[in-house]
Formats: C-alpha cells, structure tokens, sequence
C-alpha cells in the first residue's frame, strides 16, 4: 500500500502542477478577450481566430482542471443521501462510482476522442471560418484532460483503499460545514460573548 500511496501522490503532483497552468490560462483569456474587444472597438479589426483562441483556451481550463477538482473534492457532488453516511460509507461508495462510472466513461471518452485527434492533426485539419485556426490542439484537450480525470480516478481510488484499510488518512480531510452552519455557529459565539460582557 505504501507503494500505491506514492504513485497516488505522484498523480496529485502531475494534476497540481497542470491545474497551476490552468489557471495561469485564466488570466490569458481574460486579458486576451480584453484587447480583441479594444481592437475591435478602437480599429474596427476582427478575426475568427481571436475568438477560436478564446474558445480553446476555455476549453483547456475547463478540461485539464477536472483532475485538479476531482483531488480537492470541488467536482459537483449531491450529498442528500451520503453525506450522513460514515465516512467509510462514503468512502466505498467513492471506490464504486469510480469503478463503474468514473473509469468506464474516462476510458470510452478518451478512446473515441484519440481517433478524432488523430485524424485531425494528420489531414491538419482547419476550422472552416475565414482566419480560422488548427483544430488538433483543440482536439487534442479532450483525451489529455480525461486522461489526468482518469489517472486522478485512479489516485483517489488508492486514498480511500488506503483509509478503508487504516493504511491512509481520510481523503476526505474534516468534514467541512455548509456556509448556513458557520453562520449559525458565528452568531451563536457573537450571543456567548455578548452574554459575557453583560455578565
């Protein structure tokens, strides 16, 4: 296990260090879309590709933090039922999800999305707006990001192996309060210490 401990590290490594360039994207498309909109008002100049440009690099942030957010548990999850389940309920639960759902449609995604790629970066394809861009970069995005979604799959699935065989903390760290409980916590502790002053 300590072994397979290290490799899942080594994954959350690989997606931090990708997620680090994700968001240094953020700000590209921002200043990008910015000065197209200043040179379109003040030069009245356009092009497709600056809005092609756009749309890849959303896309890249968007694919290639997936499994950046599946590490830090920031993906959309629906806790109604599992979150008042023992954490090594939840934990199993996890394992299951990742093996019948997570895996299977990484791995279909990845496969029928390669020969796309493939094809476009042989034929070089072009996008068929005037001033278009390579579309193989773009094509590229969608097995490179289901990839580290998948090799993420696989770390998680390590950690909670791990915690459910008291080999590994909990993946899930402290259980975090919703915002609506820190509030009542923060005016429970304002009314204590109010009570305390008066007293």
């Amino acid at each position: 296990m300590k072994v397979l401990l290290k490799v899942a590290h080594g994954i959350d490594a690989l997606n931090e260090w990708v997620a680090r360039i994700a968001i240094w994207l953020v700000l590209i498309v921002t200043l990008e879309t910015a000065a197209s909109a200043i040179v379109l008002k003040v030069l009245d100049v356009g092009s497709n590709a600056f809005l092609e440009i756009r749309w890849y690099l959303f896309s890249a942030i968007f694919l290639l933090g997936a499994g950046y957010a599946l590490q830090k548990n920031a993906h959309v999850r629906i806790d109604v039922l599992t979150g008042r389940l023992s954490r090594r309920a939840q934990a199993a639960i996890d394992i299951i999800g990742t093996l019948f759902f997570l895996f299977p449609v990484s791995l279909m995604v990845i496969w029928m999305s390669w020969g796309v790629f493939a094809e476009s970066f042989v034929s070089s394809e072009v996008s068929s707006s005037a001033g278009g861009l390579l579309l193989w970069p773009a094509r590229l995005l969608v097995p490179a990001g289901f990839g580290l979604l998948l090799l993420q799959g696989v770390s998680e699935m390590i950690k909670r192996l791990a915690f459910l065989s008291n080999q590994g903390p909990d993946p899930l760290g402290e259980k975090k309060m919703s915002a609506e409980e820190e509030l009542a916590n923060e005016i429970r502790r304002q009314r204590e210490a109010a009570g305390e002053g008066v007293k």
